[in-house]
């Protein structure tokens, strides 16, 4: 579906900057080739498409192709409607193109290369040992921002005149700061972290060991906040949950 793209006018010989823009749309419209193949095939089918419909024309889980139709959504590209419902379920989202003509205008970011290679170099790997390795990268990032939180009112205290849940708060703000819109909050006995949005996005939910990522990030902050902590992954988007759930308790 590249061949798609909005092609210059007949006659007129390309600028440098229209050329590069050009092949940009082609390669990499949106970040990502699957986004920018479902967005034309939203101007393929004017009605709307469900997340069904979308995952059967690209051969793509629900939840992946659910992922990039609420990204085009959210960036304005899209529209959705409930379509109503003839039984007892709920009604069926509907997403369609706002514009008719086709917008393919956005590069790719460093971060969105270099995640993906993340996410494809850890996935030729046994999966307990990708998991160690995305741990161990986010530990240590976790870490290095607890070092850098010197300056911010929860840290000012000792380590041990500052209670764990404080603490869950300090991190989940770090962690809303790194993009994933996080909140602490106690759930029956237990205190949580839930993230209502991921920075990894697609490649998270293609490769659901970046997730590991999270994990080590959050026991990398609390071991130099308070000591150390266990850390389990509760729940996922990247596996289909609405939030990230990260369950935390001290050793």
């Amino acid at each position: 579906m590249a061949d798609r793209v909005p092609t210059p006018s007949v006659g007129r010989a390309l600028k440098p900057t229209e050329f590069a823009n050009l092949v940009n749309a082609i390669t990499s419209a949106f970040g990502d080739p699957t986004r920018r193949d479902i967005y034309l095939l939203t101007h393929e089918h004017p009605d709307g498409l469900t997340v069904g419909d979308a995952a059967t024309a690209t051969g793509l889980h629900p939840n992946v192709a659910r992922h990039h139709l609420d990204k085009l959504v959210n960036g304005g590209y899209l529209e959705v409607t409930q379509r109503p419902s003839s039984g007892a379920g709920r009604p069926a989202k509907v997403y369609r193109a706002i514009e008719s003509e086709l917008q393919l205008e956005f590069g790719v970011r460093h971060d969105d290369i270099l995640v993906t290679l993340l996410g494809k170099a850890l996935s030729r790997l046994p999966d307990h040992e990708a998991a160690a390795i995305a741990e161990e990268v986010g530990e240590e990032f976790g870490k290095q921002m607890a070092a850098n939180m010197a300056d911010t009112p929860h840290s000012e205290r000792p380590a041990s005149q500052r209670s764990f849940r404080s603490a869950l708060h300090v991190v989940a703000d770090a962690l809303s700061a790194h993009g994933f819109s996080a909140h602490a909050e106690r759930q029956g006995d237990e205190l949580r972290i839930v993230s209502g949005h991921c920075p990894f996005g697609d490649v998270a939910i293609e490769h659901p060991v970046i997730c590991a990522v999270d994990r080590g990030m959050v026991r990398g902050m609390l071991s130099s906040l308070v000591g150390e902590t266990e850390v389990v992954l509760g729940t996922s988007v990247a596996r289909g949950d609405d939030a990230c759930v990260t369950d935390v308790q001290l050793i």
